[in-house]
């Protein structure tokens, strides 16, 4: 009895950890991208470090009153878009939210994916498969369990199979959007609240989330993107990629010091998490 026991615990935990295969779901074309704090405009917030590529791969924004004044402050989303991970990852992350998003570059006049992600949460308002609106309340700012002081990180993702393990991707333009200039050049997109389809579970080495999904024949006959993501090409490709999971050693990083936050804070973090300056 107690070997059937371990074999059924064992199926299940398993189950658990299997991959959703690649699929779609329908969300709204962003109509702009505003800030995540001080909605629209970031009204009370800065930037204390920056994107820097190889480096740091997001922007963090504190409450101009430094250190925990910020602790708990909203953090909304940049735009229209589809939960596709929020949870505790642990780690240098803490509570973590991303929010896939859809928009119509004015330079291509094509639709694009992106990710953003809002890191070191103190809660979390939103679900995995739940769409939000552009200003929506997705959690709370806060510090990972008191690993630093309060601030958000937010990163722009160009490359929508990143998820949680950045070591994998190279860390440059490529794979990432400089977040601030991304937001600001685009404040305001045509065709804003078009239904389109995004692809979804597309994470190469994290478990996707059970989400919504839609059939191929769902999707609109622009979207070559999405249909690309759900093909079996696509399965077998993240299949490959799946196969090469890898992680890297814990090591305790300083980051530099902040005149407005008044100290040295000391980030630990596995090798895929954030690189900062010495």
């Amino acid at each position: 009895m107690l070997r059937i026991a371990f074999w059924v615990l064992l199926g299940l935990i398993a189950t658990n950890f299997v991959a959703a295969k690649p699929g779609a779901a329908r969300v709204r074309l962003a109509d702009g991208f505003d800030f995540p704090v001080g909605k629209p405009d970031a009204q009370g917030y800065y930037i204390y470090r920056g994107f820097r590529p190889n480096g740091h791969l997001g922007d963090d924004w504190n409450g101009n009153g430094g250190g925990n004044s910020d602790l708990k402050d909203p953090v909304y989303a940049m735009g229209h878009g589809l939960v596709v991970l929020s949870r505790d990852v642990r780690k240098g992350w803490g509570n973590c939210v991303i929010v896939r998003h859809a928009y119509n570059d004015p330079k291509t006049r094509k639709v694009q994916y992106i990710d953003s992600l809002y890191a070191h949460l103190d809660f979390i308002s939103v679900k995995e498969g739940q769409q939000v609106t552009k200003g929506q309340l997705v959690g709370g700012i806060g510090t990972n369990r008191g690993m630093y002081d309060a601030h958000l990180h937010l990163e722009v993702r160009k490359n929508i199979a990143i998820g949680m393990n950045r070591m994998q991707f190279a860390r440059d333009f490529s794979n990432y959007h400089d977040p601030k200039a991304f937001i600001t050049a685009h404040r305001k997109l045509a065709d804003g609240g078009k239904i389109v389809a995004v692809p979804t579970n597309t994470f190469a080495y994290d478990q996707n989330f059970a989400g919504p999904s839609a059939t191929r024949t769902d999707f609109p006959a622009s979207n070559a993107l999405a249909d690309r993501y759900a093909s079996s090409a696509a399965q077998r490709d993240l299949a490959s990629q799946r196969a090469r999971r890898g992680t890297g050693p814990t090591v305790i990083m300083p980051l530099a010091e902040n005149s407005r936050s008044g100290g040295t804070r000391y980030m630990l973090e596995r090798s895929e998490e954030e690189r900062s300056d010495r």
